[in-house]
C-alpha cells in the first residue's frame, strides 16, 4: 500500500512551483488533494496533473488572506472528499530586495496577509477538521529567512520568523491532540518567485555562492521533505523545522 493511500491532503498555492510538485508527489502516494490559489487555469493543471500521477483532484479558488475563503476551502474539502488528513500551507509571495526604509506599508501589508495571516487563517480553519478526522498533520512553508535573515529583505525575513512562530506554538498546543504541525525551510528553489534572481547572472552567482551545494534546490527535493514530515516515519516529529538549503544555514 503507498504511504498516503486514501488520505485527503490541502495543498494551499498548488498552481505552480513547490505547491504543484508537493500536489503531484502526494498522489503519487495514493492521496486525494485538494489544491487552492487564485489562478483557475494553473488550478485545472494542476488537477489534471494529480490525476496523472494517480489521485483524485480538486481546485478551490482561494485567497489566503480572505477568512471568508480559507473557510470555503476546508468546508470544500470536507464536503468533497469526506474528511481533512494533512494540510500543506504553502502559499506565498515575496517583492524582491528593498532597504527596510524604502519598503513602503502596502507591501508590508500584503506580505504579511500572505505569508503570515494566510497560515494563521489556513491553521484556524484546518485544526477542527483534523480534530474531526481523529487527527492529522500540518506543515508550513517557512524559509531559511526564517532561521537566517540576510540583509535587504527584512520584511520577508519578519513575515517567515513568524511563520515558525506560529508553527511552534500550533504544534505544542496539539501535540497531544494528535496532530503534528512542522515547517519546512527552503533556501533558492528555482521556481517563478526566484526567476529574477536566476535570470541575473551577477545575482545568481552571489546567491549561489551562499548554497555551500553551489547550486539551487528543485521543487521535487521540497516535495519529498513535505511528504516525510506528513508521513509515519515522523511520527515523534512536532514543531520541526525542516532547512531544504543544500546547506546555506551551516
Amino acid at each position: 500500500m503507498k504511504t498516503f493511500t486514501d488520505k485527503v491532503v490541502i495543498v494551499t498555492g498548488g498552481t505552480s512551483g513547490i505547491g504543484r510538485a508537493t500536489a503531484i508527489a502526494f498522489a503519487e502516494e495514493g492521496a486525494n488533494v485538494v489544491v487552492s490559489g487564485r489562478r483557475e487555469t494553473e488550478g485545472a493543471e494542476s488537477v489534471a496533473l494529480i490525476e496523472k500521477a494517480g489521485g483524485k483532484g480538486l481546485f478551490v479558488r482561494t485567497d489566503v488572506s480572505k477568512e471568508e475563503d480559507v473557510a470555503n476551502l476546508v468546508a470544500k474539502t470536507v464536503e468533497h472528499f469526506g474528511k481533512l488528513d494533512i494540510a500543506f500551507n504553502n502559499s506565498g509571495v515575496h517583492f524582491g530586495n528593498t532597504p527596510l526604509p524604502d519598503s513602503s506599508e502596502e507591501q508590508y501589508d500584503w506580505l504579511f496577509d500572505i505569508n503570515v495571516k494566510g497560515v494563521f487563517l489556513s491553521m484556524k480553519h484546518e485544526i477542527p477538521a483534523l480534530l474531526k478526522s481523529g487527527g492529522g498533520v500540518i506543515v508550513n512553508t517557512a524559509s531559511v529567512l526564517g532561521t537566517r535573515p540576510v540583509p535587504g529583505s527584512a520584511v520577508y525575513n519578519a513575515s517567515k520568523f513568524a511563520v515558525i512562530g506560529l508553527t511552534k506554538t500550533a504544534a505544542l498546543e496539539y501535540a497531544t491532540q494528535g496532530i503534528r504541525i512542522n515547517a519546512v525551510c527552503p533556501a533558492i528553489i528555482e521556481t517563478d518567485m526566484t526567476a529574477g534572481i536566476i535570470a541575473n547572472e551577477e545575482v545568481n552567482k552571489h546567491v549561489k555562492a551562499l548554497h555551500p551545494m553551489n547550486r539551487f534546490g528543485q521543487s521535487p527535493e521540497v516535495a519529498t521533505a513535505v511528504l516525510y514530515l506528513c508521513s509515519p516515519g515522523a511520527g515523534f516529529s512536532t514543531g520541526v523545522c525542516l532547512p531544504v538549503d543544500g546547506g546555506f544555514t551551516i
